[in-house]
């Protein structure tokens, strides 16, 4: 009987050690204690990560009271429909907040809500009501997801002063060509990701910042891309353009000159298997007009060099493009994993 009561005795001494530890090296004692208190009855706060506030799932319509040291906030797959600056009053210090899959507008979201959250890196509102982006957003924000939503509007100065922010991911929405401009995309000086995929765009976007890296516009109607488009996008490497409407005279020869481009997807458009789409072809990474390679084919060898085209992934199937493909495509593209077509 003394053995196990014991035994019990040092399991729970390891578990208050082990708790104490996490809070030693995550938070002070009292702030714990505070946070643990005034964890929502509706929600779920794991002693052994006291920062987070698990509501995800519970049919919630309101918002709880949240706790003042929470950092990373769940709330995804329920029915809120406002987002209350008073639920929120002392979540200031939230670094990722997750309100996918529930039903926000863009009238719910209150005012100074979202810019009062200081140390916000992560916002997802994924599968929402919203009719426009949220503002003011936090100039901390890195990631912003609003994919899925009604958004037909990027108000103007949206984005200034976000210089932190490196992902916007706008997919699935209602925006134009009106919407997606210089003037809206203004601020977005150190974007990397931009998704605007399944939107109603006929025009490829204005606006964008010399720093974006991958430009997603799948499943949109876009009809053309303008002569040296990608000249004001030098660091682009993933460029998808699947389910548009890309003809051949839509795609100039020369518009993918670019040496950055790895990724290339342009499947399920109207581009045709013609000789100047050969020509095409050798032009997506650097090749000129005529030209087959920028070196000899007999001379481009396993090594690379400043001429040598980049690109590792080529999609172009759901076209009027046929097999087989042109040898000297594999002999010049020698870093080519895959080519669909």
């Amino acid at each position: 009987m003394l053995s196990s009561k014991m035994e019990l005795l040092l399991k729970l001494l390891s578990i208050w050690c082990l708790v104490g530890l996490t809070v030693s090296q995550d938070m002070p004692y009292e702030e714990y204690i505070a946070q643990i208190q005034a964890c929502p009855k509706e929600c779920r706060c794991p002693p052994n990560f006291p920062r987070a506030v698990y509501c995800d799932n519970k049919g919630l319509k309101n918002i709880p009271k949240i706790p003042p040291y929470t950092w990373y906030l769940y709330l995804q797959s329920n029915m809120i429909e406002v987002l209350s600056a008073d639920a929120l009053k002392n979540a200031t210090q939230l670094r990722w907040l997750n309100l996918n899959r529930n039903k926000i507008t863009s009238e719910g979201v209150e005012e100074g809500v979202l810019s009062a959250m200081t140390h916000l890196v992560h916002l997802y509102m994924d599968d929402n009501l919203l009719s426009s982006v949220p503002s003011p957003l936090p100039a901390s924000l890195e990631h912003l997801r609003l994919s899925r939503n009604r958004v037909s509007k990027i108000p103007a100065g949206v984005f200034i002063g976000l210089e932190k922010l490196t992902l916007l991911d706008l997919q699935g929405n209602k925006l134009m060509d009106d919407a997606v401009t210089e003037v809206s995309l203004k601020g977005l000086n150190n974007l990397v990701q931009i998704n605007l995929a399944k939107n109603q765009l006929s025009n490829m976007p204005l606006g964008l910042p010399p720093s974006t890296t991958q430009l997603f516009l799948d499943g949109n109607n876009i009809e053309k891309i303008p002569p040296g488009y990608f000249k004001g996008l030098p660091k682009v490497a993933f460029v998808r353009l699947n389910h548009n409407k890309l003809g051949s005279s839509g795609v100039p020869k020369n518009v993918f000159n670019i040496s950055s481009i790895l990724d290339l997807q342009l499947s399920h458009n109207q581009i045709k298997s013609k000789s100047y789409h050969i020509n095409f072809l050798y032009s997506l990474t650097g090749v000129s007009g005529s030209s087959v390679c920028p070196v000899s084919v007999e001379d481009v060898d396993d090594s690379l060099n400043e001429s040598a085209p980049r690109l590792r992934y080529l999609r172009l199937d759901g076209n009027e493009i046929q097999p087989p493909i042109p040898r000297d495509v594999i002999m010049c593209f020698r870093l080519l994993r895959s080519i669909v077509i």
